[in-house]
């Protein structure tokens, strides 16, 4: 019997155009546990029968048409499902549940937020902030061992992005976007998995824009995708990869997954 689980976090981008890599990310890496955002998938038709075949018989869907969308496939069995209403409008953007090893699994899509950081003339921009100040309150009344995962859509670190200078005043890296993760993070004592392994400054980026026809020859890049523990669990997190090459895979999603190995 393994002594670890391995968890799988990746913004798919749609996973009905993905399903070739999200079947070649399954039989490389073999995850027990899959968690997907902006799947854009309603429930009743999500391809439900791609990853059982795969051995992934258990899953908690909260799917949108088109939109958003996230899913969690997994091996082992998962118990006591529940979502929160982050963004205050119904988008299908949570999911968690409770693993066989007594950690609770968030599962979080965080809105883009726009393309004007401001949120007197750009109201997406504001539900982003709204939609993390919800997680801060929520953070700050956790009080059992939780990893949360997902495309939180803030590059938080000078180190997160290609370029700070150039990208200060573009969402996804602005200090008001900054402060508020801080404050989501400083919340519950978050541990933050991805520079825990890979420390800062050292590149570590897990999205690059489609506009780029080749991401690696100017690596533009940001880490928008994380994975955090709570600080009583985070030796239990063994291992945690960016799977940059998945970037380069035939139609590939714009984000990259990311797993992680915690002990049991």
């Amino acid at each position: 019997m393994s002594k670890t689980i391995k968890i799988a976090s990746w913004n798919v981008n749609s996973v009905r155009a993905r399903l070739g890599i999200v079947e070649r990310l399954l039989r490389e890496e073999k995850p027990d546990v899959l968690c997907l955002q902006e799947t854009k998938v309603t429930d009743d038709i999500f391809p439900a029968d791609l990853f059982r075949k795969q051995g992934y018989v258990h899953r908690v869907l909260r799917g949108q048409k088109m939109h958003h969308g996230v899913a969690i496939l997994s091996r082992v069995e998962l118990r006591d499902s529940g979502s929160h209403d982050w963004q205050d409008n119904g988008e299908a953007r949570h999911v968690g549940v409770r693993l066989p090893c007594g950690l609770r699994l968030e599962n979080v899509y965080v809105p883009a937020g726009g393309d004007i950081p401001d949120r007197t003339v750009n109201p997406k921009f504001g539900q982003k902030l709204d939609f993390i100040e919800r997680m801060t309150r929520w953070s700050d009344g956790l009080r059992e061992p939780t990893l949360i995962v997902g495309d939180f859509n803030v590059a938080p670190l000078e180190c997160d992005v290609w370029s700070h200078k150039a990208l200060l005043d573009v969402v996804s890296h602005t200090p008001i976007e900054v402060d508020a993760l801080s404050r989501l993070q400083q919340a519950h004592g978050w541990v933050d998995i991805g520079r825990r392994f890979v420390p800062a400054p050292e590149r570590n980026f897990t999205w690059w824009s489609y506009r780029s026809p080749d991401h690696t020859k100017n690596d533009r890049g940001r880490r928008l995708d994380h994975m955090w523990v709570s600080p009583g669990a985070s030796e239990r997190v063994l291992a945690h990869r960016v799977l940059e090459p998945c970037r380069s895979w035939e139609r590939p999603s714009d984000h990259v997954p990311l797993i992680c190995e915690i002990a049991i």
